[in-house]
């Protein structure tokens, strides 16, 4: 049995890979259950496998939801006590913040791995305070970076590089939109981001004020929160006419599926990513990229053996116009990039993906963890 914990559900990246590794997992014969933290109803939600809650809320005064996550900690720990889990039950903590799994599993002799997704984890204490528990108590790591692996690694545990894939329905999807331009009946430029400055969300707007005399260029955001909290976020009297503000929402697809391109604008000095999922899932339907120059994106980007888009700092706004007007001047070199995206992005695929993981599981099963 594995024993999946996570912290918080909703839509962002990691209950994405997570609902992943947990299909793999369940196709390769493996059963499992997951421990999730009660605020949120997100994609775990129907993930296959049968779900315990703790308590757990967020805040937004940083102290409380510090004060929070210790106690949701504590209550999962009780939680995994009270489980009647079997004997050698593999515990899987998505991301470092599910300590409380770490330290129960280590206390009764369960194998632990740890899926670290992240990067700028802050207050500095409490970075290293997470370290800290995951050195003592993990027989395993997957990173989903190299990036990641070196600036966050966890000292003395063996670590393994396993990027995350697109979803099957995404690739699927993906494969049958033609990428044609302006398909929208615009040129559409696409983000999706949680509701931070850090996230470039401001830089997205700003981008969007400078194409306000286009009516044939439109941006589209996305945002990881429900609608009120969007509408907080980004006031609509602070949306420029040519920008369309969406929550949250299970159907990325049919954003990509309208769009020519796909902006990735994190703060290099503010927000590191460690992978940049919604790029990968962009370039399954041929969307050319314009990423970050740091992190995990910069692996994806100039890792391709081909050109399939952009490396560029979101705050320099003029370079960002300037690399949209030669997409939008020029069909044919859309198209170019286009086709090289949707060859990057096979490359991370459901099954190469599952397999690596089933490997590395079914080693720690067998109480052999290795590099």
């Amino acid at each position: 049995m594995i024993v999946f914990c996570h912290l918080l559900n909703d839509t962002s990246g990691s209950p994405v890979v997570l609902k992943q590794a947990i299909r793999a997992l369940r196709d390769a014969g493996g059963d499992g259950i997951l421990f999730v933290g009660s605020q949120g109803r997100g994609l775990l939600e129907t993930a296959g496998l049968p779900i315990r809650r703790y308590w757990y809320r967020r805040s937004r005064f940083r102290i409380v939801t510090l004060f929070s996550f210790f106690a949701s900690q504590l209550l999962l720990y009780r939680a995994l006590s009270r489980a009647s889990l079997p004997h050698g039950a593999l515990i899987y903590a998505n991301t470092l913040l599910p300590f409380g799994a770490m330290l129960w599993g280590r206390r009764h002799g369960h194998p632990v791995l740890c899926h670290v997704h992240e990067v700028s984890i802050s207050p500095r204490p409490l970075r290293s305070f997470l370290l800290f528990v995951a050195s003592r108590t993990c027989n395993q790591t997957i990173h989903v970076s190299r990036d990641n692996l070196d600036r966050l690694p966890v000292p003395g545990v063996a670590a393994k590089i396993i990027p995350n894939p697109v979803a099957p329905d995404l690739v699927a999807q993906g494969a049958d939109t033609p990428y044609l331009p302006r398909r929208s009946g615009r040129f559409d430029v696409l983000m999706l981001a949680s509701p931070r400055d850090f996230k470039g969300v401001p830089e997205f707007l700003a981008l969007a004020r400078t194409f306000a005399d286009r009516e044939e260029v439109g941006f589209t955001l996305v945002l990881n929160a429900d609608r009120n909290e969007a509408d907080r976020y980004v006031p609509h009297g602070q949306r420029p006419a040519n920008l369309t503000v969406h929550p949250r929402t299970d159907r990325p697809g049919d954003f990509y599926a309208k769009a020519d391109v796909i902006l990735n604008l994190s703060r290099p000095d503010e927000w590191i990513e460690t992978f940049g999922l919604t790029l990968v899932e962009g370039m399954a339907f041929g969307l050319p990229v314009i990423a970050p120059p740091i992190g995990g994106p910069v692996e994806i980007v100039q890792g391709a053996p081909e050109e399939v888009g952009y490396i560029c700092d979101g705050r320099d706004t003029d370079r960002l116009a300037a690399l949209l007007d030669s997409l939008i001047a020029d069909p044919k070199e859309a198209h170019r990039l286009s086709e090289a995206a949707r060859r990057r992005a096979a490359s991370y695929s459901q099954q190469h993906f599952a397999r690596q993981l089933a490997t590395l599981t079914k080693t720690l099963d067998q109480g052999r963890a290795g590099p």
